[in-house]
């Protein structure tokens, strides 16, 4: 035991609110307690150390079973520490206006810190500090279009694109249906998807859907540009809240990408050969094509999902099928005709 109180510890000390960390070391409490006060210029009588990560009061019965190299803080009357916790509501109680000094002290926190838990909710704190939501043009917030092709000007810009993109690969999948259709009805398919393409142009391809500038009704965002996933197709909303704003910060951006809009009546599986039967055996039937093109490109018929709420399982969901064709137009009465007097 003598050979034991003889070793040194070592411990990495602070003082409460201060990020600025310095060694000392000592074979027991009092004396550790006694150099961090003398170096930080602290009173002893009332000051007491503490573990940075729980909070856990370092007493001379718990002094030697604490690691080498462990994180204290150094706290003098009347202060308290709940653990690292402390410095993550400390930062949330003034985020909402983040000044330079705040994420400063984030990123000397996120270079000192190594346990895994630790560091990502710094840097998931600091990437939070570090938006600029407002911003809009690539001189207003030239990290966030870092990667981005020159033509792109604006972030809403950008996001419609992104949006218009994904619309356009589901038309190609469509038009690549036509192989379903046997031949003699492929001409008519063709003019079908066609009709389509026509519906999609006018709407620019359904592109305001990631345009936080565009109408309510015309958007999936709010008008600061937080999407909220939709939840998976077979439930009606997101049981983990999952929400993200792509115009905050070009991580955001990127991760946005990973977002699907999952159709819940499925495209490949059921909605176009939906389409290619119907057109097969319209028998003079005039397909609804118009149903088809809001399952297909429309929020009638689409999710905006996190990827963890993207079920890539069957969704054994079908088309309507007093849906597929168009009532036929009812025959107009002939008007008795008009005797003469």
């Amino acid at each position: 035991m003598s050979a034991v109180l003889q070793k040194l510890k070592r411990f990495k000390l602070r003082a409460l609110h201060n990020q600025k960390k310095f060694g000392v070391a000592g074979r027991s409490c009092e004396e550790v307690l006694r150099k961090a006060c003398l170096h930080l210029q602290l009173p002893v009588p009332g000051s007491s150390l503490c573990l940075y990560e729980d909070g856990t009061e370092l007493t001379g019965d718990y002094f030697w079973s604490v690691p080498d190299d462990s994180e204290l803080v150094l706290l003098t009357a009347g202060q308290t520490w709940q653990g690292y916790a402390s410095d993550i509501s400390r930062f949330l109680s003034v985020f909402q206006e983040p000044h330079a000094e705040l994420i400063q002290a984030a990123r000397q926190l996120l270079s000192d810190e190594r346990a895994p838990l630790r560091q990502k909710l710094l840097a998931d704190l600091l990437g939070t500090v570090s938006e600029n939501i407002a911003a809009e043009t690539r001189a207003e917030d030239a990290p966030w279009f870092e990667g981005l092709e020159s033509r792109f000007r604006n972030k809403s810009g950008y996001l419609r694109y992104s949006c218009e993109s994904r619309i356009r690969s589901y038309l190609r999948e469509v038009t690549s249906g036509a192989s379903l259709v046997v031949t003699e009805a492929r001409e008519e398919y063709l003019r079908v998807v066609g009709a389509m393409c026509q519906k999609l142009q006018a709407a620019r391809y359904n592109s305001s859907y990631f345009d936080r500038g565009a109408k309510a009704s015309r958007r999936l965002c709010t008008p600061e540009g937080w999407f909220s996933c939709q939840g998976p197709f077979d439930v009606d909303d997101c049981a983990s809240r999952h929400s993200i704003n792509p115009y905050s910060n070009r991580e955001s951006r990127v991760l946005f990408s990973t977002w699907n809009l999952d159709h819940v009546i499925e495209k490949k599986r059921t909605v176009v050969p939906t389409l290619a039967a119907a057109i097969h055996a319209a028998e003079g039937r005039e397909v609804d094509w118009e149903y088809f093109y809001r399952l297909l490109f429309t929020s009638e018929n689409l999710k905006l999902v996190h990827i963890a709420c993207h079920k890539k399982t069957t969704h054994r969901l079908h088309c309507d099928p007093s849906r597929i064709y168009r009532a036929p137009a009812a025959p107009r009465r002939k008007r008795p005709a008009r005797q003469r007097p």
